[in-house]
């Protein structure tokens, strides 16, 4: 017994026919499922469909998990300004916010943050200096900084 080429010519283990990957594929370790919004009010924060995309023991190129997390984005940080005691309740919106596990204002983390929906989120603005800050989201697929996002004021 042996291993042979399709021409008969045999194989050797230094010679075996294959490359080093160069996008890994891992091996799923337990079901992983995707929601998809079921409608408005119904309670649940991503929705109430399931769809199981990926069973345990499935294995899938690092690129496509990596593609399975968006970036979120910033459009609109409301209000803008606040006391530099801090305090102030900001509003993002943007999209994919339903990553984001912190938010930075400058070097400090914020308190109190709420994921609303993947379109918004609340969270209080921790103390700072007077001056313009960046407002820095803390999110699993990458942060996503709005430059001088937030402006303490005196």
């Amino acid at each position: 017994m042996g291993l042979y080429r399709e021409n008969g010519q045999r194989i050797t283990k230094a010679a075996f026919p294959a490359v080093t990957l160069t996008d890994p594929p891992k091996r799923i370790t337990e079901n992983v499922y995707q929601t998809e919004p079921y409608g408005r009010g119904d309670g649940r924060p991503e929705g109430s469909r399931r769809h199981l995309i990926y069973e345990a023991g499935d294995l899938v190129p690092q690129s496509v998990i990596d593609r399975l997390f968006t970036a979120a984005t910033i459009s609109t940080v409301a209000p803008a300004t606040g006391p530099a005691a801090g305090g102030t309740t900001v509003v993002i919106t943007g999209t994919a916010l339903d990553g984001v596990s912190a938010v930075n204002f400058g070097a400090t983390t914020g308190t109190e943050l709420t994921v609303v929906s993947a379109t918004e989120l609340r969270v209080k603005t921790p103390a700072g200096t007077a001056g313009a800050v960046n407002v820095v989201l803390v999110d699993d697929a990458g942060n996503v900084t709005k430059t001088s996002g937030f402006t303490y004021t005196a």
